[in-house]
């Protein structure tokens, strides 16, 4: 079974995501809207994969996703970023801090099953 989890607090975005993972075989989608809440999803669940936004309203997605890091040691755990930060040098800083890949803002409804596909091929 496929399980992801999306850490998002934009109500768009969450929706967004979460229909088209459900439309390509994710039979489990959890949603959290803070990184707090997504940490302790993240280690309660154990989904495959991990959309995290980097912008969120307690801890940002860095510190969320190096928390999952250290507490799981797990490196099947796929997480991604999922930002509208898109700056020179961005991408190396979310695999620094422990990011398989990112997906830039505004998703593409068209092209983000593929993209998240692409960087699992990758892991």
């Amino acid at each position: 079974m496929k399980r992801a989890l999306v850490v998002e607090d934009d109500r768009n975005s969450m929706r967004l995501i979460v229909k088209l993972l459900k439309s390509h075989g994710y039979e489990a989608v959890i949603e959290a809207k803070t990184g707090e809440e997504g940490v302790r999803l993240a280690l309660e669940e154990k989904p495959g994969i991990i959309l995290m936004d980097i912008k969120l309203p307690d801890i940002d997605g860095m510190e969320a996703a190096g928390r999952i890091r250290a507490s799981t040691g797990d490196a099947k755990i796929i997480i991604i970023a999922i930002t509208s930060y898109a700056m020179t040098g961005d991408r190396e800083k979310y695999l620094e801090g422990g990011f398989d890949g990112h997906i830039e803002k505004p998703i593409d409804p068209f092209r983000i099953i593929e993209e998240i596909e692409e960087i699992c091929q990758k892991k």
